[in-house]
This record gives C-alpha cells, structure tokens and sequence, in this order.
C-alpha cells in the first residue's frame, strides 16, 4: 500500500470519528441540561427549605450537613441527598427507634388497638416516601452530572481527533504518491547499498552482449 494512500485512509478516519464524538458530545450536553431543568424544576415546586444554620433544628451533630445550606430552598440533587440522608432519616429513626417502616407496619397489624403505633407507621410511611422521592432527585441530578462531564470529554476528543485528522492529510499532501508504507521508499529506486543492474546491450544480428564485450562479439 502506498504510504499516502494510507495518511488518507487514516485522516479520514479520524475525521468521522471527530463526527461522531460531537455528535455524542452534543446529545450528551442535552442530557445534561433537560435533567437539570427537570431536577430543579421538580424541587422547586416542592417549596422544601433548609433549617436556618444557628435554628434548633439542626443543633445536633448528627445534622452538621444541614447547616452549610442553612436557609436555602432544595433546588438540585446534592441538597435533596443531604436534606434525606441527614434531615428526614434522623428524625424518622427518632420517631420509629430506630425500626423501618416494615418492621414498624407488622407490629401494628399485630396490635391493631394500637393507636400510637398506628400514628407511628403513618408518620414514618409518609417520611420514607418523601425520602425516596428525594433521593430519587439526587440520583438523575447525579446522571446529569456524569452526562454533562461525558460531554466536555467528548468535545475534548472531538478536537484531538480533527487535529490528528488534519495533520495526517497535510502529511498526505507531502509524499510522493510512489512512496511505499513497508520501507518508506520510493517504488523503483534501488534499496540503499544494492548495485544497479548492469545494462544490456543489444547487437546487431539480435543478440545479447554480455557487459564488457563489443556489441558485434558474442559473448
């Protein structure tokens, strides 16, 4: 194969492939946005604030990871995994010590005069719900994140490839279209430190003159 018909085989790759990475790059880039918009959008209807940072209500160490958002309204994913994991969860387990509402849901089909434990169950049901719901949110908020990270690497490559793509059409354009890609040689040319071919000279009555002897001798 000849070595420019290689450069441009190669360039040409790179080239589709620099296509295709901004292809990805811009689908993962809508990604990114339409689960952002979606997160915060979902949130903000909730209408969920954080505890002010000095409020009673996040005193206790256990809810250290409360006070750095203290005030603010949950709008993104990494808010809704604090306010679940260290907000809702420690007062669900004050409230149910430390039993899930499994646990808590078959001691009151046990006790069905129960009404406390039945107030329990109700409280603790409908806090895991919101938990979930919450955690849900950090999870897509999460996915946005890697997509929106996937799309800048995608860009990144996209332009490493059109680089790569056009300076092996500009290697293209500089070889001589003889040149062979196994030796980087030109076709015809005698490999270094081989001798040329004696020529053959041709007599008169047709016959070969072997090198040193007159054209009409023979041989």
């Amino acid at each position: 194969m000849r070595r420019r018909t290689f450069d441009i085989l190669l360039a040409a790759a790179g080239l589709f492939l620099a296509v295709t990475l901004v292809a990805a790059g811009g689908l993962l880039t809508w990604a990114h946005t339409f689960i952002g918009n979606e997160v915060h959008t979902q949130l903000s209807a909730q209408q969920i604030y954080f505890p002010a940072a000095n409020s009673k209500a996040v005193a206790a160490p256990e809810f250290a990871a409360m006070r750095p958002y203290g005030g603010q309204q949950l709008t993104t994913g990494a808010q809704a995994e604090v306010y679940a994991d260290h907000f809702i969860a420690n007062h669900l387990k004050a409230i149910g010590g430390g039993k899930t509402y499994a646990q808590l849901s078959a001691e009151a089909i046990a006790q069905p005069d129960n009404a406390k434990l039945a107030a329990q169950v109700d409280t603790v049901f409908k806090g895991e719900t919101l938990r979930g719901l919450l955690l849900n949110a950090y999870a897509f908020g999460t996915m946005g994140t890697i997509a929106g990270i996937a799309a800048i690497a995608a860009f990144i490559a996209a332009a490493v490839m059109l680089v790569l793509g056009g300076l092996g059409l500009l290697h293209a354009r500089r070889t001589s279209p003889d040149t062979d890609i196994l030796n980087s040689r030109t076709v015809g040319t005698p490999h270094p430190g081989t001798a040329p071919e004696p020529a053959t000279l041709s007599s008169g009555n047709g016959l070969a003159a072997a090198p040193g002897s007159s054209a009409g001798q023979p041989a």
